[in-house]
């Protein structure tokens, strides 16, 4: 993805065809040890294709990707829905009694230096 990156550094500063060197300089600008293999087979799969295009062609492939899940089957009301929250309910108390226990052991850092 850094490579791709930097290649599209170079063609938003104004090179056409960037090569090698210039995507070696862009990332070593940040401390990126550059693969010539790497580079080699970006600026080859690149080559000669708008970038407009590349972008336009991956937000569409991008769109297509489910992202998440059990969102839609969380809006939708169902008859266990009551005993569902009366269970959340529980485990958010389970959590609170957690986190104050926690709390007490965290004084320390582990170390029981005061015991």
């Amino acid at each position: 993805m850094r490579y791709v990156a930097a290649y599209l550094l170079a063609v938003l500063g104004g090179q056409d065809s960037p090569a090698n060197a210039d995507l070696e300089k862009i990332l070593s600008s940040v401390g990126i040890e550059a693969d010539a293999e790497r580079l080699t087979r970006v600026i080859k799969e690149l080559k000669g294709k708008s970038i407009d295009d590349l972008i336009k062609e991956g937000r569409e492939k991008l769109s297509s990707m489910p992202v998440g899940g059990g969102g839609a089957a969380a809006a939708t009301p169902t008859a266990g829905a009551p005993a569902a929250a009366a269970g959340s309910d529980k485990k958010e108390a389970k959590k609170e009694e957690k986190k104050e226990d926690s709390e007490s052991e965290d004084d320390d850092m582990g170390f029981a230096l005061f015991e």
